[in-house]
């Protein structure tokens, strides 16, 4: 069968804190591994060549987590951000597939060291054209939506505008891009405020498994499950 990519994949990494109780550990050990695993991941999705990631990393709804939790869930953030900007190995990955990074939401909600080596990475890989990889990090589809509304809003007052079509609202999307398939770890059938414009027709791939033990395997069943779809977009 050939393998039909999609152009655009959406994951939701859902399981990281079920994974670290069945062992007995704090939650934080969880987020720890699935950060491991994410690196794998991106390597599989830059293999086989997807052109644009996007990854649901923290939730705006996330953030109302524990104290403890989330001081641990940012400096794990921070590791994995510096690793990608700084790690000559890591870093020469993005060089080799030309990846632009992207980190998108309500970021001044973050640590400012975070936000410091986010705009960082973004900097030092916004030449690249051919692969894109979205962060999405201190993220809602519903206040994305929102914010896109309130911005075309802005123009429509500005230009005397009156007809207002789709296009017109994608342009201030934080992800302008359709979904073409999203993958959702962990188990729950569910979108969870997750590119809420972007994935109006996308095709979506559940699994029970726990984000930190999703494998290569796993992924590539993924995308030939995707490969099957019939997609007529409601025609």
């Amino acid at each position: 069968m050939n393998l039909v990519l999609p152009k655009h994949l959406g994951i939701i990494i859902d399981g990281n804190r079920r994974w670290a109780k069945a062992r007995g550990l704090p939650p934080w050990e969880g987020h720890r591994a699935g950060a491991k695993k994410l690196e794998e991941f991106l390597n599989w999705c830059l293999e086989v060549g997807i052109p644009q990631v996007s990854i649901y990393t923290l939730s705006t709804e996330n953030l109302n987590r524990p104290k403890e939790e989330l001081k641990h869930l940012f400096k794990i953030l921070e590791e994995y951000v510096d690793g990608l900007l700084n790690d000559k190995k890591k870093f020469a990955l993005l060089e080799k597939y030309e990846v632009r990074v992207r980190f998108v939401g309500e970021l001044n909600r973050l640590p400012r060291k975070l936000i410091k080596l986010m705009g960082k990475l973004m900097e030092k890989t916004a030449k690249y054209q051919k692969r894109v990889l979205n962060f999405l990090v201190a993220y809602g589809g519903k206040s994305e939506i929102v914010n896109a509304v309130k911005k075309l809003a802005e123009e429509v007052i500005k230009h005397g505008k009156i007809e207002i079509t789709e296009k017109d609202l994608e342009k201030y999307l934080y992800v302008p891009q359709p979904l073409d398939l999203i993958i959702r770890t962990g188990g729950y059938q569910r979108l969870s405020n997750f590119l809420l414009w972007q994935a109006s027709y996308a095709e979506i791939y559940v699994t029970k498994t726990l984000w930190p033990d999703f494998s290569k395997k796993e992924f590539m069943k993924a995308l030939r499950w995707f490969s099957r779809q019939q997609r007529n977009f409601g025609r």
